[in-house]
């Protein structure tokens, strides 16, 4: 096994402590291995990348970051073609949540998502992938029309 040092930020140590003693670990190893573990489980299982994709990305940021909200928005121009919509909340005089939907090929919409949450100054980002595919058959003789310009499915639905 090897060894790593995890530093844990004063703020957390009490609140991962109990979390750990709420589910029964004995040491925070045995929990920050678990977490690990799970982190990798997921995101092998999230990493494909053919297809297409909608996606939700969340993220926090702050907004005290110097030439952060003018990079974020140079990324989001950038890609305008994956991105449907964005919505901007103040958080409290530093912290901004921007959620932003997006819709392309999935390995186009992973990499701008990363691109994003990697930028330095955001926070506790998240993104929710939903794999579709197209649907050929929406504008066929006789095919119900609907108001909606949308010609993706669930691939499950």
């Amino acid at each position: 096994m090897q060894r790593v040092t995890v530093s844990l930020d004063l703020r957390i140590a009490p609140l991962f402590d109990a979390m750990l003693k709420e589910q029964g670990y004995q040491t925070r190893s045995e929990a920050v291995r678990d977490l690990v573990r799970e982190a990798v489980e997921t995101h092998h299982r999230n990493s494909t990348t053919e297809g297409e994709c909608v996606a939700n990305l969340a993220y926090v940021y702050s907004h005290s970051t110097r030439l952060l909200a003018q990079r974020l928005l140079d990324i989001k121009h950038q890609h305008h073609d994956l991105i449907v919509s964005s919505t901007q909340i103040i958080l409290d005089h530093t912290s901004l949540f921007e959620t932003v939907i997006l819709k392309g090929p999935t390995l186009a919409v992973r990499a701008l998502a990363d691109l994003i949450r990697a930028e330095r100054g955001v926070r506790f980002g998240s993104v929710n992938v939903v794999a579709v595919e197209p649907n050929g058959d929406h504008h066929t003789e006789g095919a119900h029309h609907h108001a909606s310009k949308s010609n993706l499915s669930p691939l499950h639905g």
